[in-house]
């Protein structure tokens, strides 16, 4: 069964072995990762952020697969890796990439493969994908600097791997009043250098901030604060 890592985002490198150990640990020994990459003009330098952080985790060999701006994830480009890593951008445009290629994701994923995702890719994860806005009928629901090139919220399709509308960000980018915005029934929230590691019906949260579990009930939401060593159950409520 795969495994699924949620990363709110952070650069801190004291918090890199909760984030990314559990995954790399879940794709074998010296795996092959594939780290996908929205190429803006930089693409492949923005990839050896990534690829620093998880060698310095542990034994690995990342590999890039830049699509550039405006285009398509091939599943073929994916090969043979053994795990998925989907790496931060503009949400969007992440979305937008990825969305057409769903059923490929999940097919290539189904044999055993890990997925993560850091910011962006944690947020095209779900189901229903919130990409970004800061306003809700007009009504502003977190900072405009949090917006991802957008005005109202968005929702879109995304790669349908879990069950959770998430955002991330949480605490440094106010975000969590546009998930609670945003209707979705099963919602979560990550601050940075945070995560959530699924295996099966229970998620492990790991790091330095909050996982924030939102739950609705007809119009009223429950918000539930989660820290490293609290589990979740990932299908259903926490």
């Amino acid at each position: 069964m795969s495994t699924t890592h949620l990363i709110g985002g952070g650069w801190d490198p004291a918090a890199a072995a909760d984030l990314y150990g559990p995954f790399l640990e879940s794709a074998g020994t010296a795996p092959v990762v594939a780290a996908v990459v929205l190429d803006e003009g930089d693409g492949g330098a923005q990839f050896e952020r990534w690829a620093g952080v998880l060698r310095r985790t542990a034994t690995c060999e990342p590999v890039p697969v830049l699509v550039p701006l405006g285009g398509r994830l091939d599943p073929a480009a994916l090969g043979d890796a053994d795990a998925l890593l989907v790496c931060g951008g503009l949400t969007p445009a992440y979305a937008d990439a990825l969305a057409p290629a769903a059923a490929g994701v999940r097919e290539w994923l189904a044999g055993g493969r890990p997925y993560a995702g850091f910011s962006a890719g944690a947020a095209v994860a779900a189901e229903r994908a919130l990409v970004g806005g800061w306003r809700s009928g007009g009504v502003p629901v977190c900072p405009e600097d949090a917006a991802e090139d957008l005005d109202e919220l968005r929702l879109t399709p995304g790669l349908g791997l879990v069950p959770w509308t998430v955002e991330v960000h949480c605490a440094q980018w106010g975000t969590l009043p546009r998930l609670l915005s945003s209707g979705a029934a099963h919602g979560l929230a990550l601050d940075e250098d945070t995560a959530v590691h699924a295996d099966g019906d229970v998620a492990l949260v790991a790091g330095r901030g909050t996982a924030w579990r939102v739950t609705r009930d007809g119009g009223a939401a429950t918000v539930t604060a989660a820290r490293a060593g609290d589990r979740l159950r990932w299908a259903g409520e926490a």
